[in-house]
């Protein structure tokens, strides 16, 4: 019927509002991409949903550039990702200027793929054996 709203399931994630909370995630692990950095913190918390939080620097661009970034940014993880969002985590998406040139199927594909995976641990090149 026209008008009437449904109900659906939530398989999005709550939101980052205040400035301690993105400051609070800064300190956690950092996954870096193309068009985007993604900033994941653990709250250690598994029974609380995941949040989100979206920041675009002012050296991106105009107001306008700015929140069109954003906009994308926010559709790609409500239609894309919100789903694969551990509970518990935080996350922050710091967007980089490559994001507004980039199709929308490229920016859900690489935001899917960084929330996904953690990256490898890199072995540190002082030349050190592994087992010492």
């Amino acid at each position: 019927m026209a008008g009437e709203l449904t109900t659906t399931e939530k398989n999005t994630a709550g939101r980052l509002k205040s400035r301690p909370q993105f400051l609070a995630v800064r300190n956690g692990e950092k996954r870096k991409g193309r068009l985007f950095l993604l900033e994941v913190l653990d709250r250690k918390e598994p029974e609380t949903e995941a949040r989100v939080g979206f920041t675009v620097t002012k050296k991106h661009g105009n107001a306008v550039e700015r929140n069109r970034m954003r906009r994308r940014i926010k559709e790609a993880v409500r239609l894309h990702v919100g789903f694969a969002m551990q509970p518990g985590h935080d996350y922050v998406v710091v967007a980089r200027r490559d994001c507004l040139t980039a199709s929308f199927k490229e920016l859900s594909a690489e935001l899917k793929a960084r929330v996904e995976n953690k990256p490898k641990h890199r072995r540190s090149s002082d030349g050190r054996p592994r087992n010492v």
